[in-house]
């Protein structure tokens, strides 16, 4: 007989809920468990990124009670084991990473067991953890922010990777390593207009070979793994504005002190010369913003270019869903863009080759009509901050008699 187990992996960049905390924060969870209560998964894992907002010094208490929130609410009253690792230490700028990785497992999975890093073996997972705070003397975590030397030439931010590793069911051992990425963003859109790829997709490029080579090195015995979190993957600027202003008159702006541009204006030709499309270091205002909506974004995909370099290591589900970011943060326009940034797919769920085929090996023996893999926004109409969480749901084939 086979057996599944329900799967919900959930990536989160949760920064802007500490940043205004309120009627957003509680509208976020609402739609979390609202997933949960939808898919019923046996097994949740939640990766969270910017943890305490950009005000982290005075935020953390927020952070640690929204956390503490979750793993007390009555919609995940049936999970009766789980493993919360939250890096809140602001002090240690050396390794603070403001990253948070929360496990849930419902009390009818009978089976899992979770990787002690330093005795290199599995323990069963019985009880309820909480580990708030510095956590390099925790050995079922490994965490890691990316070194200032590697990037001398951008700011050294709390960037970096969180993994675990788990077997889902002990009949069946099949471990998998979960692993919270978070990568550099772009620090102007007018420096990612300059070239293409611009410098921020190679400093992102460089720092995710960094992830997958720790992840997969010889140092543990290499798993098929699920890497999901904030990439900070933005569209090709440069081949995007070009596209974008094919029929405009293009003016570049420069500082009258030096000959730094300062703003790039791309007007229609006729129409009394509208503004098309405004760009400046945090602006980026484009006419027809509906574009990045209608059909999902579909036809913006060719731009999205920065998994393909991976894809001798890395897979991805169709993405069918509009760009994760940069959402309004007005309570009341949920599905409107902010002109800060292009809209882009920045928050993923990526995985090895291993890992993918697996999933769908499982899902090629499941009946008709029965949920195969889903990968989706989570609050598609709802405020949830600057970034709508990504989900992946799956159903693993866990044992066989």
């Amino acid at each position: 007989m086979e057996t599944f187990t329900d799967v919900l992996l959930v990536t989160a960049n949760v920064g802007s809920l500490f940043d205004n905390v309120g009627k957003i924060q509680s509208e976020w969870l609402q739609e979390l468990y609202k997933t949960v209560h939808s898919y019923k998964p046996q097994f949740i894992a939640l990766h969270f990124q910017e943890v305490g907002g950009k005000d982290y010094t005075a935020n953390m208490d927020h952070a640690e009670n929204f956390f503490m929130s979750i793993k007390s609410s009555d919609e995940m009253k049936e999970y009766d084991r789980f493993r919360i690792y939250v890096d809140n230490q602001f002090q240690a700028e050396d390794s603070f990473t403001a990253l948070g990785s929360m496990y849930f497992i419902h009390r009818t999975l009978k089976n899992i067991n979770q990787y002690d890093f330093t005795v290199k073996d599995f323990r069963t997972v019985m009880g309820q953890n909480v580990h708030l705070g510095y956590l390099d003397g925790v050995s079922t975590v490994e965490k890691e922010k990316f070194p200032k030397h590697f990037w001398p030439d951008f700011k050294w931010s709390r960037k970096g990777f969180m993994r675990t590793r788990w077997i889902i069911h002990d009949q069946y051992v099949l471990g998998l390593d979960l692993v919270n990425v978070h990568l550099f963003h772009d620090a102007s859109n007018l420096i990612a207009c300059e070239s293409s790829p611009s410098i921020y997709s190679a400093n992102r490029r460089n720092a995710l070979r960094y992830v997958i080579n720790r992840v997969s090195g010889s140092c543990y015995t290499p798993l098929p793994f699920f890497l999901f979190g904030d990439f900070n993957f933005r569209l090709d600027t440069l081949s995007l504005v070009q596209h974008l202003s094919t029929s405009a008159d293009v003016q570049t702006v420069t500082k009258h002190s030096s000959n730094e541009v300062e703003k790039i204006i791309c007007e229609e030709k006729d129409n009394d010369h509208q503004v098309l499309l405004q760009i400046e270091e945090k602006l980026f205002a484009y006419l027809h913003q509906a574009v990045f909506r209608e059909d999902n974004g579909r036809a913006l995909l060719k731009y999205d270019k920065e998994v393909a370099v991976f894809h001798d290591v890395i897979r991805e589900e169709d993405i069918k869903f509009p760009p994760s970011y940069p959402y309004s943060e007005d309570y009341t326009k949920p599905t409107q863009y902010m002109n800060t940034r292009c809209p882009a797919w920045c928050d993923r769920i990526l995985m090895s080759h291993s890992a993918q085929e697996f999933i769908h090996r499982s899902c090629s023996v499941l009946r008709e009509g029965e949920r195969r893999v889903v990968y989706n926004t989570m609050g598609p109409t709802v405020c949830m901050g600057d970034h709508k969480p990504v989900f992946l749901f799956f159903s693993l084939k866990t044992n066989v008699h």
